[in-house]
């Protein structure tokens, strides 16, 4: 039997494992991500328990933060921060431990069997909790001098990055304001009222000013669209467009296109080892 990797992705919303075995996703299992260190570790430990077998060559961790050396730095949205996950999981499982930034999974699993199989060069835009970034240029994963492609901290406004702007918490917050409960992007599409429209406007704009940006800077092939804005349908996705082609300095409309591959951040957590 073909040697197996179990996937792990650990996002501020959910923990999702499951096996990957060649470029296909197996034993697929989400979870709510826990409030404290002490219960995100023991969920750690759970679920990679119950997905251990004899045939699985090491554990593969999508993070959503910085990772350096195996430690998880500057994630504001994980209780983990300043923690040796690679060491905690040595200790626990005996197995080889690759970590890498979640946005950059999902790169990597683009750029091996899903919109960017037969690009050189593109982004992936990775909507969750927060915004994630994830750089291919020449047919490798960018990282610069190590911590490249954090995409939701370029400063959009007023000192403000573009997570603030334009990410699920801040889609959140604004559905909060206006009608006092938290509601995700593809209820606000289906309401159709004026406050949601004011919502996805705003949202709509600044997703467009931060793909601008990016395209002037980098030049790809195509940026691609994944995580929770895969959910959002054509309309939104169109309305993106016009922000990005009318905030554009590149003299030609660069593709912008939603990921199609389902749970692409555990999937690249597993093509780690490929």
């Amino acid at each position: 039997m073909p040697k197996e990797v179990i996937a792990v992705d650990i996002g501020g919303t959910y923990l999702r494992t499951g096996i990957v075995r060649g470029n296909k996703l197996f034993n697929y299992v989400k979870s709510k991500t826990p409030k404290t260190k002490k219960a995100v570790l023991n969920l750690f430990v759970s679920e990679i328990s119950k997905q251990i077998t004899p045939n699985v060559k090491g554990i593969g961790i999508s993070c959503a933060g910085v990772v350096d050396k195996g430690i998880l730095k500057c994630a504001p949205n994980l209780p983990i921060n300043g923690v040796n996950i690679k060491k905690f999981l040595q200790l626990k499982f005996n197995k080889k431990i690759i970590i890498e930034n979640d946005a950059n999974c999902v790169a990597i699993a683009e750029s091996k069997i899903g919109q960017g199989k037969t690009k050189k060069n593109f982004i992936v835009l990775a909507l969750g909790t927060g915004i994630g970034g994830g750089i291919i240029i020449n047919g490798k994963l960018y990282k610069g001098a190590g911590f490249a492609g954090e995409i939701g901290h370029i400063i959009l406004d007023k000192g403000k990055d573009f997570e603030y702007y334009a990410s699920g918490k801040a889609i959140q917050s604004l559905s909060l304001k206006h009608f006092h409960k938290k509601l995700a992007i593809q209820e606000l599409i289906k309401q159709k009222d004026t406050k949601s429209e004011k919502i996805l406007n705003e949202i709509s704009m600044y997703l467009g000013q931060g793909i601008a940006s990016l395209i002037s800077i980098f030049d790809p092939e195509v940026v691609i669209l994944a995580g929770g804005l895969r959910e959002s349908g054509n309309e939104f996705l169109n309305m993106i467009k016009k922000q990005a082609y009318k905030y554009n300095f590149i003299p030609r409309k660069t593709p912008i296109l939603f990921s199609k591959i389902d749970h692409a951040g555990t999937l690249g957590a597993g093509l780690l080892f490929n």
